[in-house]
């Protein structure tokens, strides 16, 4: 969720319009439920997308550096922990291949998300203030995961109406909206 909360913070967005994920267990034989590979692709209604992998079954790097990439027209920012570094873009096959920006590299100069997470929490707790991510945005983010996996699940690419929460194109996919829940709980 963490990584979703970044991607719709850094781009403004709330939640996508269309999602496709493909992938599965490929390789790992164990008591998993989830896949061991995915690749799922999240477009919001701005036309920004957010493109996310998950590789058990290999430790190489996916990107250039970090854990982290915004690829934007200008440049392409890689974020890990404090640490980030903004590669200039040069455009396209049939575009201007000029430098767009000049590089920019900085160290430990946002802290340690991690300690700064913790700290927020901490403060909420004493104050009763609203935590940093609220239980609203991490709805919101909780949203992508699980519509990257129902359109695993499903097999297909998923419409998505965010105003009544409901995949428009696939009927059979809102099932998955929903499971039994363990005795005593309930959904409201």
């Amino acid at each position: 969720m963490h990584y979703f909360d970044a991607f719709r913070m850094a781009l403004g967005e709330e939640v996508p319009t269309s999602i496709c994920a493909m992938g599965g267990r490929y390789l790992l034989n164990d008591a998993r439920t989830i896949p061991d590979t995915m690749e799922a692709i999240f477009e919001f209604p701005s036309k920004r997308m957010v493109h996310f992998s998950q590789y058990e079954t290999s430790s190489n790097p996916i990107l250039r550096s970090g854990m982290v990439e915004f690829r934007g027209t200008v440049g392409t920012l890689y974020y890990e922990g404090a640490n980030f570094v903004v590669v200039p873009e040069f455009g396209g096959q049939f575009q201007d291949r000029e430098r767009r920006m000049a590089p920019v590299e900085e160290k430990g100069s946002v802290g340690d998300p991690t300690a700064q997470h913790i700290r927020n929490f901490l403060d909420c707790v004493k104050s009763r203030n609203d935590p940093n991510c609220t239980i609203e945005e991490g709805h919101k983010s909780t949203t992508l995961a699980l519509l990257g996996n129902i359109s695993l699940e499903v097999g297909t690419r998923l419409e998505w109406d965010p105003a009544v929460e409901r995949v428009t194109n696939h009927p059979q996919a809102n099932d998955l909206l929903h499971y039994e829940y363990r005795e005593p709980w309930k959904l409201g």
